[in-house]
């Protein structure tokens, strides 16, 4: 299988390059910089970017970076897709620029999500210098954060991720909006870290082609000064502060200016791999997380 060490980056698009950058500088207390081409890097960490917005009609989520460790990880890649006979097709140069990569072999899963597998990420080693003076996002070898992704045709997203991508299945959720109804399945899957999850997918479709994505910070100060600034920017609120059941994370949830969801959290678990169980938990959180205020 696909040996993938974590979420790299994440593409979004907007009609409003400059709402992505005062929302990501104001709010997420990231840097901003021109992408090369056109379009905005988002910076959290010592790479030039984790998040790419890139401007077009729609506001959406467009595409998930998993990063491979080699070109040797990369080649090996390329002969899983072969044999298991998934569609892929090789980046252009000019896109692999822009994504800081060497090679990108991009694939869309079974429910139309895009997913971009490269290797040899460019640095150039600049620190992170918060405008808002956060001190550090949990990034390093365990990615970005993670990402929750539309899964309509379950069944067929599961075993492709499982079976060519290569994630194991952390825990599951079975979502039940109308008890008497049947359930809604939600996987969280692994990678090559230590993060509970660097993937999710939900059973329903998504307009904005995200559920959402998550950004770790390394304290609970951090969380409530992010809120804070939430609150004075008009952010929408999307789920109240909470812990969740599964991965232990404190945060809370608000809109991207992308129409997608992000979590904003702390102390998210780190699992060892050689001891986890898989399991079924039955409700979200131990505490909070109230989303009906995002349908408000």
């Amino acid at each position: 299988m696909i040996d993938i060490r974590g979420l790299s980056y994440f593409v979004a698009q907007t009609d409003n390059l400059a709402e992505w950058q005062a929302y990501a500088q104001d709010v997420l207390g990231m840097m901003v910089t021109p992408a090369p081409g056109s379009g905005l890097y988002v910076k959290m960490d010592e790479r030039p970017f984790r998040m790419l917005v890139i401007e077009g009609r729609e506001r959406r989520y467009v595409a998930s970076g998993w990063e491979l460790a080699d070109e040797r990880a990369f080649d090996a890649a390329i002969t899983v897709l072969e044999q298991k006979r998934a569609k892929w097709e090789p980046a252009s140069g000019g896109l692999c620029e822009q994504r800081g990569m060497q090679a990108i072999a991009i694939v869309t899963d079974p429910s139309g999500n895009r997913h971009e597998l490269g290797w040899g990420h460019r640095s150039d080693c600049l620190p992170f210098v918060s405008p808002q003076g956060v001190p550090r996002f949990v990034t390093g070898d365990m990615g970005l954060g993670h990402t929750v992704l539309p899964a309509p045709n379950f069944d067929e997203t599961i075993a492709f991720h499982r079976d060519v991508l290569g994630f194991g299945v952390s825990d599951i959720f079975n979502f039940r909006p109308d008890p008497a109804g049947p359930a809604v399945r939600i996987h969280f899957l692994h990678c090559g870290n230590a993060r509970h999850h660097s993937l999710a997918l939900a059973e329903f479709p998504v307009s904005s082609g995200c559920v959402h994505a998550m950004v770790e910070v390394d304290s609970m100060t951090e969380v409530g000064r992010a809120h804070d600034r939430r609150l004075a920017h008009g952010v929408p609120l999307s789920a109240t502060l909470g812990q969740h059941l599964n991965d232990k994370m404190i945060s809370f949830y608000m809109k991207t200016p992308s129409g997608f969801d992000l979590e904003y959290g702390y102390g998210g678990l780190q699992v060892d791999w050689s001891r986890h169980a898989a399991f079924e938990f039955t409700r979200v959180s131990l505490w909070g997380h109230d989303f009906s205020v995002g349908q408000q």
